[in-house]
């Protein structure tokens, strides 16, 4: 049984930021962030947030899944069923506020300017990543479904690597690695899962193909699982027999380069520590420019989200922050190695929740 996540406590943290952002009230047409305010999982749907009180509209659709799900998360949201604009509703929650805050990132401009028109008379306030900024440090129930989607990942993983010596394609090995989630109990996988092989694991984020895995190949599996909403995040690099020397160097450079930064992981560490101490590792050999991505970010109910391990960060990691840290080297025409495991910084250091093995050679 996973211990509760503390949805209704979510609402007054957002709202304890709406002033610092400039607003009285808070528009969220982000689903994720519907989702994490409500334990709301439809596709559609609006949530306001205002100074007293938590409003959640949506369609008939979704009206006997709507209170069911917002009563198991026990959150304190008063529910709105229409299947006609909701700018009669809106428009009732106004008497009390003057500015209201929209989620930059997720408005288009069509939407914009719809709000502008039901909102007549209020300041529209453009935020950015004010939810996100909340949703950063999970709870104990959050970071036990992320713990379940790694382990089914773990799982699934080791099902599935030895038909690598059977030649098969790309696109088998990831079909055969979504099946295995599924079936051990996942939503889903967490995103399209990665297989690249040879040449193409040059490639970072190459979609499956139907090339065949040769032997002595490198080969970057990057995969995850989603339980209740939360997702995990894996990559291995292996190889079916001994790879030639460099591609050989390539992965020991990277698996070291990654070893070094979930040593670094650790409350009030800063988090361009991670990033500096893998560059710097994979540099020493020479591939500063074949390290093209910064190494980790976020993972909960988005697959990328805050903090960001890259150079540039500024803030230091919190107990609570769950990130990946996934240096790797890409090199064009030749091959490619990523290493990467989910971890969750703890009150001393952090912990691994991805946990399979890191050898290289599958037999």
């Amino acid at each position: 049984m996973k211990p509760a996540m503390d949805v209704a406590g979510r609402a007054e943290q957002v709202r304890s930021e709406l002033a610092n952002n400039q607003c009285d009230a808070l528009l969220v047409t982000n689903l994720v962030n519907v989702r994490y305010l409500s334990g709301f999982t439809g596709t559609a749907g609006l949530l306001w947030l205002g100074p007293d009180e938590v409003l959640l509209i949506t369609d008939r659709r979704y009206e006997s899944q709507v209170e069911a799900e917002i009563s198991d998360a026990g959150a304190n949201v008063r529910v709105e069923i229409t299947n006609d604009s909701p700018k009669a509703i809106l428009t009732k929650m106004l008497a009390k506020v003057t500015r209201v805050g929209l989620e930059a990132a997720s408005v288009s401009w069509a939407n914009q300017r719809r709000y502008a028109e039901w909102l007549d008379g209020s300041e529209l306030v453009p935020t950015d990543g004010l939810i996100e900024g909340c949703r950063q440090v999970k709870d104990e129930g959050e970071i036990a479904r992320m713990v379940a989607a790694a382990s089914i990942a773990d799982a699934a993983l080791a099902e599935v690597l030895p038909m690598l010596v059977e030649v098969p394609t790309e696109q088998q090995v990831a079909l055969a690695l979504d099946a295995a989630v599924r079936r051990l109990g996942a939503q889903d996988s967490a995103f399209t899962t990665i297989v690249a092989s040879g040449p193409n694991a040059a490639l970072p984020h190459l979609r499956p193909t139907r090339r065949k895995i040769g032997k002595g190949e490198l080969v970057i599996i990057d995969m995850g699982a989603v339980v209740e909403g939360y997702r995990s995040d894996m990559s291995r690099t292996v190889s079916v027999g001994e790879p030639k020397a460099e591609a050989l160097k390539v992965f020991e450079t990277v698996q070291e380069a990654q070893r070094l930064g979930v040593e670094k992981v650790a409350p009030g560490r800063p988090i361009a520590d991670v990033d500096k101490v893998c560059r710097d590792r994979i540099a020493e050999e020479g591939w500063a420019e074949a390290f093209v991505h910064s190494t980790g970010h976020g993972v909960g109910l988005d697959i990328h989200e805050q903090p960001w391990v890259r150079a540039k960060a500024t803030e230091q990691l919190r107990v609570g922050h769950v990130i990946t840290v996934e240096p790797g080297v890409y090199l064009p025409g030749s091959c490619g190695a990523r290493v990467e495991d989910t971890l969750v910084v703890a009150s001393e250091g952090s912990r691994t929740l991805t946990r399979s093995p890191k050898d290289l050679v599958v037999a």
